[in-house]
Parts: C-alpha cells; sequence; structure tokens
C-alpha cells in the first residue's frame, strides 16, 4: 500500500487550496464584478473635530449688518476629509436686532438639501418656533448676509432615545439629521 508521506500530503493540499482561491476569483470576476463589500462604501462623511469646528466657525458670525457673538461650546459639524465642512453654531443673540428672529448660524462648503430646501455654499443662519401641537418645530433658513429666507421646514421630533443637543449635525452615515433640542431636520448632501 501506496500512503503519501506528510509533507507529500501537505503539498497536495496547498496545490489545491491555491487552484480552489484562483477558481473563487474567477467565478467573482465573472459574475461579481470587482464592487468593494458594502462596508467598504460607507459615506466618507465624519463628525468634524473640536479643532476644525474652531478653526471653522467664527468667534461673531457675520449676520446681516451684524457681527454677533457664537457660543462655540454648541458647535457640531461634519467634514468629508477634503476640506469640505457643514457645521454649524448657536448664536448669542441677545442685544442684537436678530434676537428672536435667529438662533443658529450654519456653514455649507458642500452643496445640501435640508428637508428638501436646496442650500449651495455659503453661509447661513436659521430661527425656529414650537408648533401648537409641540411636537415639531417651524424652521426659517436665511442667507447670513442678505437676511433673505431662503425657505421653511418642520423639524420632527426624534423617535429614537437621543441626548438633547442645542445643536448636533450627525453624519449622513449615521443618522442624517440636524438635530435642535429633541428634533431633527433631514438633510441629505449633495455631491458636485
Amino acid at each position: 500500500m501506496n500512503t503519501p508521506s506528510a509533507g507529500e500530503g501537505t503539498q497536495e493540499f496547498r496545490r489545491l487550496a491555491g487552484r480552489f482561491a484562483a477558481a473563487l476569483f474567477i467565478v467573482s470576476a465573472l459574475f461579481g464584478g470587482f464592487s468593494p463589500p458594502a462596508q467598504a462604501q460607507k459615506s466618507p462623511w465624519r463628525q468634524a473635530s473640536d479643532a476644525e469646528l474652531a478653526a471653522l466657525l467664527p468667534a461673531r458670525a457675520p449676520v446681516e449688518k451684524e457681527h454677533i457673538e457664537t457660543e462655540m461650546r454648541t458647535a457640531s459639524g461634519i467634514t468629508d476629509g477634503k476640506g469640505h465642512f457643514i457645521a454649524g453654531v448657536v448664536l448669542i443673540t441677545a442685544g442684537y436686532s436678530a434676537d428672536g428672529k435667529y438662533s443658529h448660524y450654519l456653514v455649507v462648503q458642500s452643496p445640501v438639501r435640508v428637508a428638501g430646501i436646496s442650500l449651495p455654499r455659503g453661509e447661513y443662519v436659521f430661527g425656529w418656533q414650537r408648533d401648537k401641537d409641540g411636537e415639531s418645530l417651524n424652521v426659517h433658513l436665511h442667507e447670513a448676509q442678505s437676511g433673505k429666507l431662503i425657505g421653511t421646514a418642520q423639524a420632527h421630533r426624534i423617535s429614537a432615545t437621543t441626548r438633547v443637543e442645542q445643536l448636533r449635525i450627525w453624519p449622513p452615515g449615521e443618522r442624517p439629521l440636524i438635530q435642535i433640542g429633541r428634533f431633527g431636520l433631514p438633510y441629505e448632501v449633495v455631491e458636485p
């Protein structure tokens, strides 16, 4: 009886494993294309760091004819890691003509659609009023320099349990929302 030695068996196994791997590669190429796995295709947008936000957002935001102080500890934003940001901060409007009209300042460096309203690159301000039922906010978006109204949208109560935030811009891969308190405005980044 002729039985292969341990070394011959290992060589035979390696040869068969190599053929099997090559066959899988060919079948994958023919029928599955060369698309990367779904996990690798996730959004390039991530939460911006405190240092990035401090470098981007002004201490005094230019709003109409005034420069209104910002509350940097409330700053939030996202970046694609290629120098584009969508970020915002709460305005300290007491003593300014914007008091009650605007509450937040927003910098958009990549086109975005907020609750169906298109915002090209630029600087914006927004304010809000609570609906009578208390389940949503009426949010009005304006150009920061001119004060021109861009549009209004409704922010709805976020059903998932989240921390109440004065402002939080979630990365699109996680939860595409601009969070104001317990309410969220849906958004989508419009790729150029």
